[in-house]
């Protein structure tokens, strides 16, 4: 009988705070999402919208993560990986740090190369709420024109994350 207790309670465990796939794939984030800020390295504030319309014209691979994330740091091997098989892609990340100092040193020692800014420890806030945001690491594939090509992967190495790349760069 404890056996059974114990399993029941596993699994509910399991399910109450597993990370749930929304069910609807957006294509465009929310306008309030856009207007969130965010922090660049040389400390600059800006927002979100701002951030994605300097990459107008090119493939972005956007990563939200932290350097308090096991996940994020278990990805990085494959996303360094994809990163080299993709030298024309943009790659944007997003620390979900709780502090900036965190998020410097973060990637200096996992020498993380792409853009960064820093949202802080900002899950309930537009930019999160707007993305159904319930776990990092998180990839979003954006294409040329800031459109959400890929809403959802966890993991750098999904092959849904090379394919929609490489269906965006023979788009063009």
């Amino acid at each position: 009988m404890r056996k059974i207790i114990s399993v029941l309670i596993l699994f509910v465990g399991i399910t109450a705070f597993s990370q749930k796939i929304p069910t609807v794939m957006k294509t465009e984030f929310p306008a309030a999402a856009l207007q969130d800020s965010v922090v660049d390295l040389d400390g600059n504030s800006t927002t979100i919208e701002k951030v994605f319309s300097n990459y107008k014209g090119k493939i972005v691979l956007l990563d939200l993560w932290a350097t308090w994330c096991g996940d994020c740091i278990k990805n990085m091997p494959a996303l360094k990986s994809l990163h080299e098989k993709n030298p024309d892609v943009t790659f944007v990340y997003l620390s979900m740090d709780k502090n900036e100092e965190a998020w410097k040193n973060g990637i200096k020692k996992y020498q993380i190369e792409g853009q960064h800014f820093y949202l802080g420890n900002n899950w309930k806030g537009n930019f999160g709420t707007g993305i159904d945001l319930n776990w990092i690491p998180r990839y979003l594939v954006l294409d040329q024109n800031g459109k959400i090509a890929d809403y959802y992967s966890v993991k750098a190495d999904d092959p849904k994350v090379q394919e929609t790349i490489d269906r965006l760069r023979n788009k063009k």
